[in-house]
């Protein structure tokens, strides 16, 4: 498939405040706000591409920008998956949107469920795959558990799986784990995710990332709409990339508070698990989830409910916050009435 060529696309733009862009059609007065958003984004996304690429040992082929990660997986449903006929392979409990969009694809959702312990079942796993399952999603560390695979399940998976594993590493920075980004090179059909969402705290902007092969980037490429990624969204990418010390920083006070956190709830009488984590957020086991939910949206707090999720019966999804938004949860639970 030939990519649609936009105007930007045809030539190497360079500085364009140097040159007269009569090209695209846009209003060269500019809007009504007084921001240099009035051109199509240029050559911005190149130098985006290139400070990625260069920050992970990559080269730009490798990389792919998407609006959130959730387009890159929507992209490779559509290249991937034939409507009607092939299917995509989930761990639930995981995260949601692998199914949402592979069901908007018309693909069948197979699930290989996780052991109890949240460990990863690979028998499950090969038991529903066959030779139309085209994408095997993983998530690590895992959302809404916290765990991270194990690396001989990861290596099992790439040797056995005959389509596409996807391994989405959203909260890979909170881990202790390296990247898999760093063994690209040894599998081809390996694709990685990775966001400015969590670590990066600039989940506003929506951007996502994928590594893979340079032929499967290419693909999302061709199919992506034209300035996917916009001007503003990839200026702000640019002074993150600047400030990386800053990110460190505040990833190591999450990890602090984590650590904290997972110590503080577990001496709750309302909570009977906390499973260990090594993503920014604690997934709980309490008494009366709904009860505990509703408990502490009365008190302003928002966490996410998992009560229905497969092997998360009363189950609480904790994000880490700041230490005095930590504190007011712990006081909030610790208010809730027993037994009630």
């Amino acid at each position: 498939m030939a990519p649609y060529s936009s105007a930007r696309d045809e030539f190497d733009a360079g500085d364009s405040a140097q040159k007269i862009m009569l090209d695209a059609n846009e209003n060269s007065f500019g809007g009504p706000i007084d921001a240099n958003l009035a051109r199509y984004p240029g050559s911005l996304r190149k130098q985006v591409l290139q400070r990625i690429a260069t920050s992970k040992s990559l080269n730009p082929g490798q990389v792919f920008l998407g609006n959130g990660s959730d387009e890159a997986i929507d992209l490779l449903l559509r290249a991937l998956v034939q409507p009607g006929r092939d299917n995509i392979i989930i761990m639930p409990p995981t995260y949601g949107m692998y199914a949402v969009q592979a069901q908007i694809q018309q693909a069948d959702v197979r699930s290989a469920w996780q052991n109890p312990d949240f460990s990863p079942n690979s028998e499950a796993v090969l038991r529903v795959t066959d030779q139309q399952s085209k994408l095997l999603f993983l998530c690590s560390p895992n959302n809404p558990t916290g765990a991270c695979l194990p690396e001989s399940f990861v290596l099992e998976m790439l040797e056995k799986f005959p389509g596409i594993v996807v391994l989405d590493e959203a909260y890979q920075e909170f881990s202790g784990k390296g990247s898999w980004i760093s063994r690209l090179n040894e599998f081809p059909n390996l694709v990685v995710l990775q966001t400015f969402s969590k670590a990066w705290g600039l989940a506003g902007i929506r951007l996502g990332m994928a590594f893979a092969h340079p032929f499967l980037i290419q693909i999302l490429n061709n199919i992506r709409y034209p300035y996917n990624i916009n001007t503003s969204t990839l200026t702000l990418a640019l002074q993150a990339l600047d400030n990386q010390d800053n990110v460190l920083t505040q990833k190591q006070l999450i990890i602090q508070e984590r650590e904290r956190m997972a110590l503080a709830l577990s001496s709750l009488k309302v909570v009977e698990q906390v499973y260990p984590s090594e993503a920014n957020f604690l997934l709980i086991k309490v008494q009366d989830a709904d009860g505990l939910y509703r408990h502490l949206l009365q008190n302003g707090l928002v966490v996410r409910n998992r009560n229905k999720e497969p092997l998360c019966q009363n189950c609480l999804r904790i994000t880490i916050g700041r230490p005095e938004e930590n504190d007011q949860l712990l006081n909030s639970i610790q208010s809730f009435p027993i037994n009630r």
